[in-house]
């Protein structure tokens, strides 16, 4: 008797979780000239205040990076 497999394709859905308990958005800025990094928060305008005295500080820091962790869900389509 030989084994057999039985395979079953099913579709799934990736999107952004906008659920009421999802975990919460959160922003931080990272200079590319020294690498570092802003504190982590829900408003993007911490970061950028962070950005705006990091380059009063350092005034050949031009480039910086945007991180968003964004929280994603699957399930699978029926």
């Amino acid at each position: 008797m030989t084994p057999r497999s039985v395979l079953r394709y099913e579709t799934w859905t990736l999107q952004p979780d906008r659920e009421p308990d999802a975990e919460p958005v959160h922003y931080a800025m990272q200079c590319a000239v020294d690498g570092e990094t802003s504190p982590t928060s829900e408003d993007f305008a911490e970061p950028q205040d962070w950005v705006l005295r990091h380059c009063g500080q350092n005034p050949s820091h031009h480039t910086y990076r945007e991180i968003i962790t964004r929280p994603w869900r699957t399930w699978r389509q029926t």
